[in-house]
């Protein structure tokens, strides 16, 4: 058996331990009230925590045995899975626009990915993983802060998701950084890229639960699973030398399936945004309403105004209704 077949076979373990951490983080956003700290105080927040612990540790150990770029296409199916995961375990069926949106962005990627030359596995020396680091804090950070002074939900869930996506993409290339130098002889020389795998790791998982907030599950998801194998693919193209097959028409393919993938993950985010139809009033509902004057909720129960009485609106806006009873009215006057 050849290294990369258990790598296969972890990294679709991975995907699917994450689906079902996705689909449990997307339910706490859902249920929870609008609290920071809310979904800290439910069973199944941390049950997703274990999930994607599991599917992490899947990952890595894929990393080990097989390279960057041919474990992180793999990521996609995650989307693939978490869709009719949703729709078995917890009744929530998507649409079929998300299907296709799923299936054109993880489509695009996998093209993406496969586009990818093979490459010799090396590390990165001390000033390019401070230059990582400090590079992908800077843009987590911008992303943030730009999807606080977005009003839209569904475009501060993809900003947030994104955010999710490349620090689960950069955690990935230190991971395998530290795969590579690792020594178990001197277990604390990798402390440094082991302290920026679990900031990332800890900072992409409160990101990916906050993109999932008035969201759905399938935007965000697409985007984390699209960001994140393309902010690995950078990496590894610009640090570790990796280079697209078949030369300048290569290049073209990779830019064409980048294309695809960013249009199903429009078409899932246009899915999100657009807002449910207010279903028409059948006719017949229309005829079946009484006429006459209206009259608010807390006077249903009074009794109606006798004849003779002339009510009038009233000048002047009010919580509730109210009526002037005139005299000359009361008095049988015109």
């Amino acid at each position: 058996m050849s290294t990369l077949a258990p790598a296969v076979l972890l990294s679709l373990l991975s995907a699917l331990a994450y689906a079902g951490g996705a689909i449990l983080q997307e339910r706490v956003a859902a249920t929870s009230p609008a609290h920071p700290y809310a979904p800290l105080h439910q069973a199944r927040w941390w049950a997703a925590v274990a999930l994607n612990g599991l599917g992490a540790v899947l990952h890595v150990l894929a990393l080990a045995y097989g390279p960057l770029s041919a474990v992180q296409p793999l990521g996609a199916l995650t989307i693939v899975f978490a869709l009719p995961m949703a729709a078995l375990f917890v009744r929530r069926r998507a649409p079929a626009a998300a299907w296709r949106g799923a299936l054109v962005a993880t489509a695009g990627l996998a093209g993406l990915l496969a586009l990818t030359g093979p490459a010799d596995s090396r590390s990165l020396d001390g000033a390019e993983r401070g230059l990582l680091a400090a590079a992908t804090l800077g843009g987590v950070t911008l992303l943030f802060l730009l999807a606080q002074g977005v009003h839209r939900g569904a475009m501060r869930s993809v900003l947030l998701a994104g955010a999710a996506g490349a620090a689960f993409g950069i955690a990935s290339v230190f991971t395998k950084t530290v795969s590579v130098d690792w020594s178990w002889s001197a277990p604390l020389a990798q402390w440094p890229s082991l302290l920026v795998v679990a900031v990332l790791a800890v900072g992409g998982l409160l990101l990916s639960q906050a993109s999932y907030r008035g969201a759905g599950l399938a935007a965000p998801l697409a985007t984390v699973t699209v960001v994140n194998p393309v902010a690995a693919t950078a990496v590894g193209v610009t640090l570790f030398g990796e280079t697209f097959r078949f030369g300048a028409l290569g290049t073209v393919l990779a830019l064409a399936s980048g294309a695809v993938a960013a249009a199903g993950l429009i078409m899932l985010t246009r899915q999100r945004l657009r807002p449910a139809a207010v279903p028409a009033q059948p006719s017949e509902e229309r005829a079946a309403q009484p006429s006459g004057p209206l009259r608010s909720d807390g006077d249903a129960a009074r009794p109606e105004v006798g004849k003779g009485i002339d009510v009038r609106a009233v000048p002047g806006s009010r919580a509730h209704l109210e009526v002037e009873v005139r005299s000359r009215a009361v008095a049988g006057g015109p």
